[in-house]
């Protein structure tokens, strides 16, 4: 299998670094594709060089301190060129802020919905663990913002993110609008002939019903208002019973809107799961500051083509040899553009290596000839893919 990076990354990182990087990073993205681990010492067991295994792990050390694999001057302006070129001004762009934290670290995440999948566009370690403070997420926005400024905007975020201070910042934009959901905790003014602040846990919601409120103002020592709000609590679907409502903070000037937008937000979390043990096993990784980040860097770069790759392989209509198929009653797919994409790159991988084993195997069963066929058809289209 051509071990090359998808031609949009070879044409892009050669602007960018030198050839001996280059190369690097090939190498280190196909390694994270085939074995999905990214401990230091598994990647320096594997890293194709010949010299002591001491020798490997530094080399990979000194690569990975390296300033110029950074996200504000690689991967921001790889991925603005990719909106540029297939979004148009006219589309509306998803942003999810999100933060998640292991072990001592402690990672600041924006990322991009596509296709009901988060795409990473910029991270952030953060200094010191627990929550953000505004200053933090408007210094963390910042970086990002005004780059699509031609864009209609939707900042999605949790709990975390849910501070009046932040929806004021954010209201400051043109064509930007947010839903940040609310604290149950959060008091509500209730317009009536005297000043009556409620809590939101207060408002009665049960599964299935939902509530919309306009122009009002939310928390008794801000004031901030007048603001929208749409609250919402799911129904029990299939025996899984949400535990407490959505109250969205917004400036949609609708109910729908807001809470379809909001809903939007759950990709950033299997995105999250993808980074570590459904993916890449982010998790045990020792490293940390520059190195780290940097890892996390190359992870995007396999994350993203890996979903392209299965994007592209559901739409040439072949996924049936990667994923199993799901079942005719199941709601939701059973497997990922990213799932679908990243099985694609091992089955590839092991046609190319058992090649000769594989041609005795077909040839023992004359029978399935036909069938074969269209599976070196199918492994041929999946990898036009890359």
């Amino acid at each position: 299998m051509n071990k090359k990076l998808p031609s949009s990354y070879q044409t892009y990182l050669e602007q960018y670094l030198n050839p001996v990087q280059v190369i690097l990073v090939t190498v280190l993205i196909n390694l994270l594709q085939e074995h999905r681990w990214v401990r230091l010492e598994q990647l320096a067991n594997r890293f194709p060089l010949p010299i002591t295994f001491e020798g490997r792990r530094r080399r990979l050390q000194r690569f990975l301190s390296c300033p110029s694999l950074s996200f504000k001057s690689l991967w921001l302006p790889l991925i603005q060129r990719w909106i540029e070129i297939n979004f148009d001004t006219s589309q509306v762009l998803y942003f999810v802020i999100d933060r998640t934290q292991w072990g001592g670290i402690n990672l600041l995440v924006l990322s991009l919905v596509y296709q009901n999948r988060a795409l990473p566009i910029y991270c952030e370690l953060l200094p010191q663990l627990g929550s953000t403070s505004l200053l933090t997420q408007t210094a963390f926005l910042e970086q990002v913002l005004p780059r699509f400024s031609g864009y209609p905007k939707v900042i999605l975020g949790d709990r975390e993110f849910c501070g009046v201070e932040l929806a004021r910042w954010l209201s400051s934009y043109a064509r930007t609008w947010f839903c940040l959901r609310l604290r149950c905790s959060t008091y509500l003014e209730i317009q009536t002939h005297i000043e009556q602040w409620i809590q939101l846990s207060q408002l009665g919601l049960t599964p299935g019903t939902s509530l919309y409120f306009q122009g009002i103002k939310i928390t008794k020592s801000k004031g901030f208002g007048p603001v929208n709000l749409a609250a919402n609590f799911k129904k029990t679907y299939g025996g899984k019973r949400v535990q407490e409502p959505w109250f969205i903070c917004t400036n949609f000037s609708d109910f729908h809107p807001a809470i379809s937008a909001y809903q939007r937000r759950m990709g950033i979390e299997e995105m999250f799961r993808d980074f570590k043990k459904g993916g890449y096993n982010l998790e045990p990784t020792r490293l940390q500051g520059q190195r780290l980040l940097a890892l996390i860097l190359l992870i995007c770069f396999a994350y993203c083509a890996s979903t392209f790759v299965g994007i592209e392989i559901k739409r040439k209509g072949v996924a049936k040899y990667i994923n199993r198929p799901s079942e005719r009653r199941r709601s939701h797919r059973r497997h990922s553009s990213f799932y679908t994409g990243l099985h694609t790159h091992s089955w590839l991988e092991s046609l190319d290596t058992f090649a000769v084993e594989m041609a005795h195997l077909t040839r023992a069963c004359p029978s399935k000839r036909l069938y074969y066929q269209q599976g070196f058809r199918t492994a041929s289209l999946a990898l036009s893919a890359f």
